[in-house]
């Protein structure tokens, strides 16, 4: 449940100053602070949709299930 506020929170913080940014520039702190709510926002929904996918499996045509890996991303 606390993970929602902050999530409320967070996305409260960076409309903010988006909208400050609409109608006038950001200082230079304004600017790291969305920067960082950004990227703390995007880690949290690539945790939602990990943790989601890592519960799913897939049935296969010949009724087997298989369950889904993630990505080997190395390259």
């Amino acid at each position: 449940m606390s993970q929602e506020v902050n999530m409320k929170e967070l996305i409260s913080r960076i409309n903010e100053l988006a909208a400050k940014a609409k109608a006038s520039s950001l200082s230079q702190e304004e600017l790291a602070e969305r920067e960082k709510l950004r990227t703390i926002y995007r880690q949290m929904i690539l945790g939602q949709v990990s943790g989601q996918l890592s519960n799913m499996s897939i049935r296969n045509l010949d009724g087997t299930i298989t369950k889904v890996k993630p990505k080997d991303n190395t390259n």
